[in-house]
């Protein structure tokens, strides 16, 4: 294969991307517009609450759905039906009457938003070069945080003069982008090709195949499983600090509101830095030192961080912080890509990705817990030893594939 980027490949990347984006906008909308949503439709905190909830838990069905389907039909194809689920489904939110049309509603448009990551990553890595696979997976990782950096931007200045039901149409906006570029695609040739190997074999794949391939042998199983302990690492770190440090810097530092905004605008750009970094370092020196390098980064970074008391401080430790604790962002993609075959590619990124995801809400809790019980600072400290975890589960579970070819 060549080692440079065709336009398809850009092209494909797009596609993913923004589809990516579009899922973290629309997840950050909804947590702006809870409390508008609660008012007008007199709903209870927890209602409100189970809105998110029956999102994610929408989107880790339709990673799972999404992802074999799209291993067995197309990526271009399956994606397309992923857009059109959201889009519908997200639109008639702004039509909602009361709770349950609208918990039905943000349940299936989150079914559809499930499958963006790991088939828009399987496609990206398949329409790259190995040479620079890495790199396309962090593009695809940045497009989360394009969303959610435009969703802080946009929705204090649009939620006043349209609603919550405005939002929901602008919501669709990024959904129309990703269909327009995914409909000028093909399926990736890796792709393509092994559809006709399996059509030419007179063995019959079971539907149930690109799953049972995730574990098919102790070799493969071992991948699998330290794949789920850095997804899920990844995930309670992310969320467990996103979640709590701006609480903390508010009550325990008496951050204002704006300072507290510009704490985590800086963290988040940070974590922007830091999965444009991890793309071209595993691409230059491999996947497992880079993992093990920014897993150590984060183990230093928060630990100096709970330490810290000065807030000028805090605020430029926070870019350090969010580098580390989710620059590896960058690097799922590509490692998932290159240790499952075409024919459960998407399902391995969706699958483990989202139990990844599942184990990581937990996040939240345990840091609330810990907090509770003691103070954040410990908190903050407990989470530098889910990284030792994830430092020992990359150096014994977690194969090198730099360069590999697919297959």
């Amino acid at each position: 294969m060549t080692d440079n980027v065709n336009r398809y490949g850009w092209k494909a990347l797009l596609g993913s991307a923004v589809g990516y984006a579009m899922d973290g906008f629309d997840l950050l909308i909804l947590g702006f517009m809870l409390t508008a949503i609660s008012a007008d439709l007199a709903l209870s905190p927890t209602q409100a609450g189970s809105l998110v909830t029956w999102t994610l838990i929408g989107a880790v069905l339709g990673g799972i759905i999404f992802g074999a389907l799209s291993d067995r039909y197309g990526r271009v194809r399956v994606l397309t039906w992923t857009i059109v689920l959201f889009a519908v489904f997200t639109g008639l939110c702004a039509f909602a009457q009361g709770y349950w049309d609208l918990l039905i509603y943000r349940t299936i448009a989150g079914i559809g938003l499930g499958g963006e990551f790991g088939i828009g990553m399987a496609l990206a890595a398949e329409a790259w070069p190995a040479k620079h696979r890495a790199k396309a997976a962090s593009y695809v990782a940045l497009g989360w945080q394009v969303g959610v950096l435009a969703a802080a931007l946009l929705t204090p200045l649009l939620l006043p003069i349209i609603g919550w039901r405005g939002m929901f149409l602008v919501g669709i906006f990024p959904a129309f982008v990703a269909w327009y570029l995914r409909a000028k695609l093909h399926e990736p040739d890796v792709f393509i090709k092994k559809q006709e190997l399996i059509k030419a074999s007179s063995n019959k794949s079971s539907k149930l195949e690109a799953f049972k391939l995730l574990v098919k042998d102790k070799a493969t199983a071992k991948v699998s499983l330290g794949v789920v302990i850095l997804t899920s690492v990844q995930n309670f770190g992310y969320y467990g600090i996103m979640i709590w440090m701006p609480n903390f810097l508010s009550k325990q530092l008496g951050f204002s509101l704006t300072k507290s905004g510009v704490w985590t605008a800086i963290t988040v750009c940070g974590m922007m830095f830091g999965i444009w970094v991890f793309g071209r370092l595993a691409d230059r020196f491999g996947r497992k030192p880079s993992f093990l390098l920014f897993q150590a980064g984060a183990v230093i970074s928060i630990v100096v961080y709970s330490q810290l008391k000065d807030p000028n401080i805090m605020l430029i430790a926070g870019a350090f912080l969010g580098m580390f604790v989710n620059g590896m962002m960058g690097g799922y993609g590509a490692l998932m890509a290159e240790a499952y075959p075409t024919e459960a590619r998407a399902t391995a990124q969706n699958v483990l990705f989202n139990l990844g995801r599942a184990v990581g809400g937990f996040g939240p809790v345990v840091v609330g817990a810990v907090v509770s019980a003691y103070s954040f600072s410990l908190a903050i400290a407990f989470l530098s030893l889910i990284y030792v975890i994830d430092m020992i589960a990359t150096i014994f579970l977690v194969p090198e594939l730099k360069g590999k070819e697919l297959f």
